[in-house]
């Protein structure tokens, strides 16, 4: 079967020409792009002086001009480090700058010793500016965490042991010490019963 093509139009054989040499094109478009990429580093950078006599750096050596390579030193890199741990809140007490003005506690003799039977006694907390939200009273009995933490300013100890002690109140948020009190010590005296 014989076709007939109208004027102007392309035959089927110089549209597969037109094909191929636009994939060709394309191949050959994509491996410079390839090379352009790769070209940095591999480049070459080479010395040489000018016409006025001053030296000169290029990427490419200028025509009839004398020129010398130039070797440069390995680019300086940073390696990551590696994360440093740092202690969990949760567990570290941690004191923050001074919230409140004043935290002390108070009702405790400084002079004598303090006269309590059973053990038992209360403590107030003079606390400036007022207790945040959030925030609660903690006592330290000889450094230890001393009951549950209140929002009341009068906490109240039971069953003391006689002798020497040392007791202070902390400001928390959750297990975060936001701040303390400070150490006040003291002494239990207690009726000996045989």
């Amino acid at each position: 079967m014989l076709t007939t093509w109208a004027y102007g139009s392309p035959s089927p054989m110089l549209q597969a020409n037109a094909f191929s040499r636009s994939v060709d094109a394309m191949g050959r478009g994509f491996l410079c792009l390839l090379l352009l990429i790769a070209l940095p580093a591999a480049a070459q950078i080479y010395k040489y002086t000018d016409a006025n006599g001053n030296t000169a750096y290029s990427n490419q050596p200028p025509d009839g001009v004398k020129t010398e390579t130039v070797d440069l030193p390995p680019l300086n890199s940073v390696q990551p480090q590696a994360p440093v741990d740092s202690p969990n809140p949760s567990t570290e007490p941690v004191q923050s700058s001074n919230t409140y003005s004043v935290l002390e506690l108070t009702d405790l003799p400084t002079s004598e010793a303090l006269r309590a039977n059973n053990g038992t006694f209360t403590v107030k907390v003079l606390i400036k500016p007022r207790l945040q939200g959030g925030h609660l009273f903690r006592l330290l009995l000889d450094d230890q965490p001393y009951g549950t933490p209140s929002n009341v300013p009068s906490l109240q100890l039971v069953n003391i042991d006689r002798g020497t002690h040392s007791l202070a109140v902390q400001v928390v948020s959750g297990e975060t010490v936001v701040q303390q009190s400070p150490v006040m010590t003291f002494t239990v005296q207690r009726v000996h019963v045989p």
